[in-house]
């Protein structure tokens, strides 16, 4: 199943680059972390440390990408058009920068100050990210899984936001908080709602148009993101009231659900019509065999939750879904989209008889094959250091910033090209 998709519908490509050139930045400042900080991290969940850096990575890295693709996607996919997405971007990009920073400073200093700041910024740049885009995408008919996806993703994203910003004054006022139980739904809502969810509705639309492959099956798409957000109530629900064995059915059900999402579409990979292997067939190969391995451990800790009481098992399984499946996951969609909108850009401002340059003269694929490595030697780097924390933290946090840097790198060249052949295309239509 393939959404029609009207790319003249979007906004102008600076709209969403300011957000894809900026979330690299996070990678970088999370592998400094990681070097300076390590073993702190690797010690537990809850260190200011690993908070620090869990979210730089999920809010700075991954939803600073996930907002910018949805500014494009909605009004592209869902013909639901955004009210001013110039002022929209210019109001939430710094706002949502200040947020995570002080986010990371408030964790770090444990600095009520830098929490209460952190949650302001936070509150403008999403409530008002949530009210622009939900006012644009409910007044859309649910016609393709996509939109109806994009929806209950949103949905998701405002209860995220409601638990983490609850938490987080609960920290900074010294309010009383059951924070395990709080701190799990809140991933649950972020990692398994919002950006599961908003994945696979992007999914739909991009492994079909980039990889060459069959569409998703129509059941499999429609249901999807239903079956998640029912797991997720269910889960809320058995954990607010303390029915145990409710926690444990709707985890069950979040984790197959998510599986039969991954394995579909390493399905529809294997009939792929593109017989040559690029950057981001590999990057979403890397990050669903990760996320099976993660689904099999949580899978695992349903069915034996004194896995779950060790203290190594919560940080590995971290490490599958975030960086090894979601940093994964929207990398290697970063080094599709952000070509192809410059090329599109290109193409409508090219003049007639001068097409466009091809995508890959915007950003090559060995430039992005050697980030690929990076991040390969990035994911080896955190397992090691998962290991032998002592020795290994400071190579795995170089390989992080490394990986960060890299990536940023690669869009600015693509970007730095794209405005030379923009102001190659104004010239030759001046001079026709």
């Amino acid at each position: 199943m393939q959404a029609l998709l009207a790319f003249e519908q979007g906004p102008p490509v600076a709209v969403p680059a300011r957000f894809f050139l900026t979330a690299p930045l996070y990678l970088v400042l999370a592998g400094v972390l990681l070097a300076f900080e390590g073993q702190a991290v690797f010690a537990s969940r809850w260190t200011p440390a690993a908070l620090a850096l869990t979210h730089l990575l999920t809010l700075g890295f991954m939803l600073q990408i996930m907002l910018g693709a949805l500014i494009q996607i909605l009004p592209v996919v869902a013909g639901a058009h955004l009210p001013q997405p110039r002022l929209l971007a210019a109001v939430v990009h710094p706002a949502l920068n200040l947020g995570v920073l002080s986010l990371a400073l408030g964790f770090l200093q444990g600095a009520s100050t830098w929490m209460y700041a952190a949650a302001v910024f936070l509150v403008i740049a999403l409530g008002v990210f949530i009210a622009a885009s939900g006012w644009a995408l409910w007044r859309v008919p649910s016609t393709s899984p996509s939109i109806r996806g994009l929806k209950i993703a949103l949905l998701a994203l405002l209860i995220t936001v409601v638990s983490g910003v609850y938490m987080l004054l609960a920290l900074a006022g010294g309010w009383p908080l059951v924070l395990d139980r709080v701190a799990n739904l809140h991933a649950g809502w972020g990692l398994g709602g919002w950006t599961a969810i908003l994945l696979a509705a992007v999914a739909y639309v991009v492994v079909p148009m980039f990889q060459l492959t069959p569409g998703y099956p129509a059941r499999l798409a429609w249901w999807f993101p239903r079956l998640v957000f029912l797991a997720l109530l269910l889960w809320s629900v058995g954990a607010l009231v303390g029915v145990e064995w409710l926690v444990t059915v709707a985890r069950v059900l979040l984790v197959l659900t998510t599986g039969g999402f991954v394995i579909a579409t390493l399905l529809l990979q294997k009939k792929r019509r593109r017989a040559r292997v690029d950057v981001t067939f590999r990057y979403w190969q890397f990050a669903l065999y990760a996320v099976l391995a993660a689904l099999t451990m949580a899978l695992a800790e349903g069915v034996w939750p004194a896995l779950g009481e060790f203290k190594a098992w919560p940080l590995l399984l971290g490490l599958l879904v975030v960086l090894g499946g979601d940093v994964a996951f929207i990398t290697g969609m970063l080094y599709k989209i952000v070509p192809f909108l410059l090329w599109f850009d290109l193409q409508n401002r090219s003049a007639i008889g001068q097409p466009p340059p091809a995508m890959n003269r915007l950003l090559a694929e060995v430039e992005a094959e050697y980030q690929l490595y990076l991040f390969y030697l990035a994911g080896g780097g955190l397992l090691a250091a998962w290991i032998w924390p002592a020795a290994m933290v400071i190579p795995a946090g170089v390989l992080i910033v490394l990986t960060g840097a890299g990536l940023f790198l690669n869009l600015v060249r693509a970007c730095w090209r794209y405005r030379g052949f923009r102001l190659q295309a104004v010239v030759n239509g001046e001079r026709a």
